[in-house]
């Protein structure tokens, strides 16, 4: 019987993916210094108010006020009526030393190898549904709110409108044999200007008259968004063979949406953990992402085993496989790495051994998996919305600043910045590079 999954995803305007972003603009910042930093940064934004706490290891000097206010521009909260805007926001900044007990079982020492920054287990997922080899519900959601931050940005006068929070949420339809068969619902809300302002002088001078008033041009608001987001947004990013006279839609369905981001709602980084994974397909380990450097293993292997994933299935060894990795804190092996290809395996094999031929291919020791992604490079805020997974790897130029300790002439020791631009390699676990390997393992 076929069967419906939905999956959600929300844009950078909303209030947790803005202490995400932020999060991850104060990690990069102290990795593009210092690439040995260890950052544990947490964020909380509200109505005019941005408070910044963690543990930081690091070399590393950082304007962290003027990293926040940057961020937050970036994203669009650029107005005051806005309620949360970049220059006037106040910044709190709570950072401290990192715990030493932590320190001790992660650093590596003589005698010693680099230990998990915690204990835990961590999920990669891989399907063929998409051509990013993601879920469709999840692919789909985040394409919608992606373009409407693209409209704001790049196309305003489209949708002049649109205020930076935005959600969407799309449900699939499957058949029997779990193929995706259609859209069935598609549901966005999206903050936005009051665009229509009431004609009082149309209607009685009375209560209820000023009330039919607003609610006429609301629904003239409403109206408006909906056509737009179905006649512009939908069909630029959703296929339409996909899209059916079946297909059902909710625009701002609790109606108008103008007091949005972090005014409307209070964000905390690590709040969108599903919408940054797999939507709810597979499984999730529990561990967020933004604000903590490869060190912290919720991070790294989580992205190591969605290179696992995406490699296994794009070498044609399985149509879906989910793969978890767990790691005791201080310890460099994994304790476990377990694979499951829902029945899809194109060799004849249990995915027992499935996974003991992949720990084979993969090295999943911290560091193995920090030097093999190049994770010490600073190329975590454009992972902070839109998902960390299902995303295009490229290599971009980056600023850094290096800092180096010399000795003097006069036998002291100073520390020594050299600015440098370098191309680094982003969403490295995207990569498909282990698939000829896979095949030759596998005889595929």
């Amino acid at each position: 019987m076929p069967y419906l999954f939905t999956s959600e995803s929300v844009s950078e305007g909303h209030p947790d993916k803005v202490a995400d972003q932020i999060s991850d603009a104060i990690l990069d910042a102290m990795l593009a210094q210092d690439p040995d930093s260890r950052v544990a940064c947490e964020t909380m934004v509200t109505t005019g108010l941005v408070v910044v706490a963690g543990e930081v290891t690091t070399k590393a000097y950082v304007d962290i006020p003027g990293v926040v206010r940057k961020t937050i521009a970036q994203i669009g909260y650029t107005k005051a009526e806005y309620q949360f805007e970049a220059e006037s926001c106040g910044v709190i900044n709570a950072l401290h030393s990192q715990s030493p007990d932590i320190a001790q079982g992660v650093d590596e020492r003589e005698g010693k190898e680099q230990g998990a920054g915690d204990q835990g287990m961590m999920f990669g997922y891989a399907t063929r549904e998409t051509p990013e080899f993601m879920p469709m519900a999840l692919a789909f959601s985040h394409r919608l709110v992606k373009e409407l931050a693209r409209i704001r940005k790049e196309e305003p006068e489209l949708m002049p409108y649109l205020r930076p929070d935005a959600k969407a949420q799309v449900t699939i339809e499957y058949s029997d044999d779990n193929q995706p068969v259609v859209v069935d619902t598609i549901v966005v809300s999206t903050q936005h200007d009051d665009f229509i302002k009431p004609d009082y002088a149309a209607h009685p001078d009375t209560a209820q008259g000023r009330a039919a008033a607003v609610a006429e041009a609301d629904e003239k608001i409403l109206s408006k968004i909906k056509k737009d987001i179905i006649e512009k947004v939908i069909p630029s990013v959703i296929p339409q063979t996909m899209l059916s006279s079946r297909t059902k839609y909710h625009i701002n369905p609790t109606g108008k949406f103008v007091i949005g981001g972090p005014h409307g709602d209070a964000g905390l980084t690590g709040r969108k953990i599903i919408v940054d994974t797999y939507g709810g397909k597979g499984a999730h380990g529990g561990g967020a992402f933004s604000g903590k450097d490869s060190s912290k293993v919720d991070r790294s292997a989580a992205y190591a085993a969605r290179h696992i994933a995406k490699n296994m299935v794009a070498a044609g060894l399985c149509d879906e496989v989910l793969v978890q990795v767990a790691y005791a804190i201080g310890v460099a092996q994994p304790v476990s790495l377990t694979v499951n290809t829902y029945g899809t395996a194109k060799v004849d094999m249990k995915d027992g051994q499935i996974a003991s031929k992949i720990k084979e291919l993969f090295d999943m020791r911290p560091r193995a998996i920090v030097e093999r992604l190049g994770l010490k490079n600073p190329i975590f805020s454009e992972s902070a919305a839109y998902g960390h997974m299902g995303r295009e790897a490229a290599a971009k130029e980056v600023g850094l600043e290096y800092v180096r300790v010399r000795e003097n002439g006069t036998g002291e020791k100073e520390e020594v910045r050299r600015k440098e631009k370098k191309s680094v390699e982003f969403f490295t676990w995207e990569k498909l590079d282990y698939v000829d390997k896979i095949k030759a393992a596998f005889g595929l």
